[in-house]
């Protein structure tokens, strides 16, 4: 083994608690990614030669540092590759770390008879249609001629799906800065029904967003939307922006969208975050100019409560409907 997935499970992870997390991580190996909203990826090859000991040994170390720094458990998947390593996760379970076989037949072995919705970047209709024709494990799609799979899902697409249902994994874990993006949560005390409370959340969440990037004169380009309910499961939807922004408004409209694609029917959440994404620098962002004067009395106002706020702490100017 060679490739941990970590996911850091419930109490709930604090969405801004990540980067202190991967740090546990890179405490073994600098090759870390995170994988937003509460997992990364970690290629211990370097880790296994230094410590002496296995992918799996060091697993069982990184779940009891965890617990024992933050409260926070882990479930473990151990792989050849990443692509192997995210589908052993799906097996995993808190103190008990899923590996896969590094031999050949041991991997087509524990692929065979999983279902092909198990492959990361397998959707729904893919499945949907792979299973009309009988294809509904990844031993069948491994088996399958080559032909047919590139006439129902397109020759590239069948062409990876049969060498990843055959267990040739070709990906890599790709260090990113946990640092190009800002990170957010609003926690319900009890599991919330209420749509305006959502909303209300959302907007809490937009504002402090828009406020630490224009301290920290950054930009973001894509907003993430994670939704945790009662039952632990949670929905994540991510939006590119019409172009970078640390303005709350915009920021908020675009939560809200997300929100309201979502069509939540009384759904129990437990808690909200966003994330502000590909974070880059104000001064070289472009804005589309614009005649319409509500917008510009909007960013002036905008501008003087940052600077009240500065001065007097941040709840000095809020919203009128965070007032309440």
């Amino acid at each position: 083994m060679t490739i941990l997935c970590v996911r850091f499970q419930p109490p709930p992870v604090d969405e801004a608690a990540l980067p202190e997390l991967l740090g546990l991580l890179e405490e073994f190996t600098p090759v870390v990614e995170a994988l937003p909203p509460d997992g990364a990826l970690a290629d211990l090859r370097g880790a296994e030669r230094y410590f002496g000991r296995g992918a799996v040994e060091l697993a069982s170390v990184i779940r009891v540092r965890a617990l024992a720094r933050y409260g926070v458990d882990c479930v473990i998947g151990a792989g050849p590759g990443p692509m192997l390593a995210r589908v052993a996760l799906r097996d995993a379970r808190p103190g008990v770390t899923c590996a896969v076989p590094e031999d050949p037949d041991g991997i087509a072995g524990f692929l065979a008879d999983r279902p092909v919705s198990a492959l990361p970047g397998v959707g729904t209709a893919t499945a949907r249609t792979l299973d009309e024709y009988g294809l509904d494990t990844l031993g069948r799609v491994a088996a399958a001629p080559l032909s047919t799979l590139q006439r129902l899902i397109g020759a590239r697409a069948g062409r990876e799906l049969r060498e990843k249902a055959a267990g040739v994994d070709r990906g890599r874990v790709v260090p990113n800065a946990v640092s190009r993006s800002l990170a957010t949560e609003r926690p319900f005390r009890l599991d919330e029904l209420d749509p305006d409370r959502h909303r209300r959340a959302l907007l809490s969440a937009a504002e402090e967003l828009g406020a630490r990037l224009r301290a920290l004169e950054k930009v973001c380009r894509t907003l993430t939307l994670t939704v945790r309910y009662a039952d632990r499961s949670s929905t994540t939807r991510s939006r590119t922006l019409a172009e970078p922004t640390a303005h709350s408004a915009a920021l908020t409209r675009t939560a809200y969208g997300m929100y309201e694609s979502l069509g939540l029917q009384r759904a129990r959440v437990r808690a909200i975050a966003l994330r502000a994404e590909d974070l880059g620098a104000a001064d070289q962002a472009s804005h589309q100019l614009t005649f319409d004067p509500v917008d510009e009395k909007v960013r002036r106002i905008e501008e003087v409560a940052d600077r009240v706020r500065a001065k007097f702490g941040p709840r000095a100017v809020l919203p009128g409907r965070l007032a309440a």
